[in-house]
């Protein structure tokens, strides 16, 4: 009997290995293709000004005294 609860034991490892090999290799596959590609920031987006002191803004300042 021991044998048999062996054997059982390892043919549920193996099922499970397997189940996980599985998961990640679809994973693997799935974000390969269907990633989108993003654009490479040209040089007028990296020097353009960001900062803009809007309404929230100024109500961050007036609230935190700065």
């Amino acid at each position: 009997m021991t044998k048999q609860k062996q054997v059982g034991a390892v043919d549920r490892r193996g099922f499970l290995k397997s189940i996980g090999g599985v998961g990640v290799a679809a994973a693997t596959v799935a974000g390969l293709g269907s990633a989108p590609v993003e654009a490479a920031e040209s040089e007028a987006d990296k020097r353009k000004a960001r900062y803009r002191e809007t309404d929230h803004v100024k109500a961050y300042y007036r609230t935190n005294r700065y």
